[in-house]
């Protein structure tokens, strides 16, 4: 009997007589330091036996093999975190990173901006070409004038009611008349050696000459002593062109006229027309009741102001003259910066003028502007105004043209000269 107490494994014998192998002992963690407290070049003490250890996690360096996130190759889903970019792909950030690229977003915008005034004014341009009233004819008119190196415009104002209500008619002063009269003409030349306006007297003393009906097609013989406004009564615009251009010698190149109701319509729409009257005068006919002074004239007293006529002596060729100043004003103010550029103040000034302005069939709406601009310049003292030159009076209380001084004016005219012409009236 064996008095030996059984070997209960805590060393000692075995009671099977067999020698004792080796014995695993178990294996005594130490507590990991995170590699961010431990001191720098240290290696950790957990370097057990461990396969996946390497020199780079004994200097504190992680690659990210263990994690799965290794640089350049994102980490397939389902095997825990993401992929990471490159540090040389990753954008620049910090105090030294590059900004916007402000060259390149202020070249793209500038592109757009100009592609939108582009479209813009193609639209606006094709819309009032749409609007404007091409019915004058002048290729009916025969026996023309050679061209000259001016571009001539004979401007119309017709005391015309169209569209008119019996309201406006009252407010307008304009009575309630038939038909269509000329109540102003003027010639207006554009050339390189500065600007002139002319102006018509409408009790002018001219021959009508033969003229082919521009409706019948049927020819009418001369006319000689006539007022000019006749003409138009005749055979409207093309026989008015006719006689201006037989009883002148020059070319008219455009046609441009206006009624009461559209002129009016036009100065509302620019918000009135400043203008510097020199002398106060009333006129119960075209309802005209002005102080001397600057002033800025709405629809109803523009109209009244180039329409009035008896509170002169020189009736007729007092009335060209504030005709004259008052166009020169509407056009410097309808061609400023603040009218063309500014849609909220050109759509409404083109829609009140184009529909009541008739032109004639060649006239674009870039000869309407060159029109407008060469009136502007006259207003700023670059060109000249003037009364076609009168020496006396003829039959019918009507005016007889200077002619020697019409055919120097017609010339300088023709030949693009300074005009040096003047009009004693």
């Amino acid at each position: 009997m064996n008095d030996w107490p059984e070997d209960r494994g805590y060393g000692g014998g075995s009671a099977n007589g067999q020698p004792e192998g080796p014995r695993r002992m178990r294996h005594v963690q130490r507590p990991q330091v995170p590699p961010q407290q431990q001191p720098y070049g240290q290696p950790s003490y957990d370097q057990g036996y461990n396969p996946n250890f390497t020199q780079q996690q004994a200097s504190g360096y992680d690659s990210g093999y263990n994690t799965g996130q290794v640089y350049g190759a994102p980490q397939a889903p389902g095997r825990g975190g993401q992929g990471t970019v490159p540090p040389q792909y990753a954008p620049p950030s910090g105090p030294g990173a590059a900004g916007p690229d402000w060259r390149r977003r202020i070249k793209i915008g500038s592109i757009v901006l100009v592609i939108a005034v582009v479209g813009w004014s193609v639209g606006t341009y094709a819309w009032a070409s749409s609007k404007m009233r091409g019915e004058v004819d002048l290729a009916k008119v025969i026996e023309r004038p050679s061209e000259g190196d001016c571009t001539t415009y004979l401007i119309v104002g017709s005391d015309s009611r169209e569209g008119m209500t019996a309201e406006e008619k009252k407010k307008l002063h304009t009575g309630s008349a038939e038909g269509k009269r000329t109540d102003s003409m003027m010639i207006l030349a554009a050339c390189s050696s500065g600007n002139t306006m002319v102006s018509l007297p409408r009790d002018s003393w001219v021959t009508i000459p033969s003229f082919v009906g521009s409706e019948s097609g049927k020819k009418y013989e001369a006319r000689g002593g006539s007022k000019l406004n006749a003409a138009y009564a005749m055979d409207g615009p093309e026989l008015l062109v006719r006689t201006v251009e037989f009883n002148t010698g020059l070319r008219i190149d455009h046609y441009a006229e206006i009624g009461f109701a559209g002129f009016a319509n036009i100065v509302d729409a620019l918000g009135g027309v400043e203008l510097n009257i020199e002398k106060g005068f009333k006129d119960k006919k075209s309802g005209a009741d002005f102080q001397a002074g600057t002033q800025t004239l709405n629809g109803e007293q523009a109209l009244a102001f180039v329409r009035t006529r008896y509170a002169f002596a020189e009736s007729d060729l007092a009335r060209t003259k504030n005709q004259q100043k008052f166009l020169s004003a509407l056009a410097n103010e309808a061609a400023t910066p603040g009218t063309i550029l500014n849609p909220f103040a050109l759509y409404p000034t083109l829609g009140a003028g184009l529909d009541t302005l008739i032109v004639d069939k060649e006239m674009s709406l870039y000869d309407l502007g060159k029109m407008f601009f060469a009136m502007k310049g006259i207003s700023g003292g670059d060109g000249k105004s003037m009364n076609m030159p009168i020496s006396g009076s003829a039959p019918q209380n009507s005016l007889k043209w200077d002619m020697p001084k019409v055919k120097q004016l017609v010339e300088q005219i023709r030949n693009d000269e300074p005009v040096t012409v003047t009009s004693t009236r």
